[in-house]
């Protein structure tokens, strides 16, 4: 037995990745599932927005990467199961220390071969970059959730990031596929929002969830407080959208079983 692990990703920055990733994570636990989020971004913003200090962290995704124990690098998040393997600005570091190294892009997926059955999903939160910390993700990952801003150059980025998964899929992990694209920061107001969302669906009617995040200054709010949009609002539309889509992930991945 391994968890299903879902790489979330898009080169391009504010769209929602990290955000995405854990009120997710938050929702699957509160599901019960068993659930593991990785922070593989410097930035470490996955980490602050579940209230933990990036100052006082003993071991990080640096350490994982740098051949330290997936146990190790572990840390309770304060919610009945969900953990977190948190970052800070020292995983910027890895970059240039894997340069050279051997077998550099299977680094994360070593780590969590140790996984075994302790989990029932792992998320990781991948940077706004095609980059080395990236690559390890997708090369660690079974599938990938992909988050898209309802604007209109986010399209040209989807088609760049699907060529690049279609080369780490033929070169480096064969079991890599996209699991769908979550269109994010919806606002219905607009005819542009709808628009990209009717683009994406003419595109790639597969892979677009039904689900649409909203855009909301609660849900902006929310990692200020390091808490989850469920705990922070939990009966607003941001709150119901994360659990929607909690469900359809849920629904995509028992139907690959």
């Amino acid at each position: 037995m391994r968890p299903r692990t879902i790489a979330i990703a898009n080169q391009k920055g504010g769209v929602g990745k990290t955000t995405t990733a854990v009120n997710l994570g938050g929702e699957l636990a509160r599901r019960n599932y068993r659930v593991l989020l990785i922070d593989c971004d410097p930035q470490g913003n996955a980490t602050t927005s579940l209230g933990i200090a990036k100052q006082s962290l003993a071991a990080t995704t640096y350490d994982l990467l740098m051949g330290g124990e997936l146990a190790t690098a572990t840390m309770p998040t304060g919610r009945a199961g969900f953990s977190l393997v948190p970052a800070d600005q020292e995983l910027a570091g890895a970059v240039v220390e894997l340069v050279n190294a051997r077998g550099r892009e299977q680094r994360l997926a070593t780590a969590l071969a140790s996984a075994g059955a302790l989990y029932d999903y792992v998320l990781i939160d991948c940077p706004p970059s095609l980059g080395l910390l990236t690559l390890n993700a997708l090369c660690a990952a079974d599938s990938v959730l992909i988050p898209l801003q309802c604007e209109y150059l986010a399209l040209e980025g989807l088609a760049q990031l699907k060529t690049t998964l279609e080369r780490v899929r033929e070169r480096l992990n064969p079991r890599l596929h996209m699991l769908g694209v979550v269109m994010t920061m919806y606002d219905g107001r607009t005819n542009l929002a709808q628009q990209v969302v009717d683009e994406v669906q003419r595109h790639f009617p597969r892979l677009i969830f039904r689900t649409l995040i909203p855009r909301s200054v609660r849900l902006s709010e929310a990692p200020s407080h390091g808490r989850l949009i469920a705990e922070y609002e939990p009966a607003g539309r941001s709150a119901q959208a994360y659990a929607a889509l909690a469900d359809e992930v849920l629904q995509r991945e028992e139907r690959r079983q």
